[in-house]
């Protein structure tokens, strides 16, 4: 299983915007939408190659209402998210997964209903719940806020330090994406 997690830009409703439109609504009327952050839409996929499918079918919307796009294959990382350029390559077999962990991008996660110190998981299980955007219930979703990018040397990442967050989201990225140019 592979989950795809859009991020909407701030000026516009991504949920709205894809449902309004009936190339979009059927793209995704298979999936079971959820909002696991504020102004984004997931779906869980079969696999990363229907996963990257996914996002090439529905890059049109990307290009005009989503600020990111990233995937999560548990085969590569079990909590960390793939850019679609990344997800891409892996797809093609043109990079290997353990060359894609060097250059990341961390979002921020604010969880303003719950304080500083939840991070939206249930426990020492290892079983998520609101970052996975199951079990949300009806309070509002956490937020993503500025990425930053940063550069993994050894095992541990740098500190989110652009503002404080109750927890961060990693999401790998390609060194091109790393320096700078924007891609979805």
């Amino acid at each position: 299983m592979a989950q795809v997690c859009l991020v909407g830009d701030p000026e516009v409703n991504l949920r709205y915007e894809l449902l309004s439109r009936e190339t979009a609504r059927d793209a995704l009327a298979t999936y079971d939408l959820r909002e696991p952050y504020e102004n984004t839409v997931a779906v869980e996929t079969v696999s990363l190659g229907s996963a990257v499918a996914l996002l090439n079918d529905l890059n049109w919307y990307l290009v005009r209402f989503a600020r990111d796009a990233f995937v999560r294959e548990e085969s590569v990382s079990e909590t960390e998210w793939l850019s679609r350029a990344v997800a891409t390559g892996l797809r093609d077999d043109a990079v290997d997964p353990e060359e894609t962990d060097r250059f990341l991008k961390l979002y921020g996660v604010v969880d303003e209903e719950n304080g500083a110190d939840d991070d939206g998981s249930e426990g020492e299980d290892g079983e998520e719940s609101e970052v996975d955007g199951e079990g949300a219930g009806e309070d509002a979703p956490p937020e993503l806020v500025e990425p930053m990018y940063v550069t993994r040397t050894g095992r541990s990442l740098p500190e989110y330090d652009l503002r404080p967050v109750t927890d961060t989201l990693t999401v790998r990225v390609t060194e091109e994406e790393f320096g700078g140019e924007r891609q979805r």
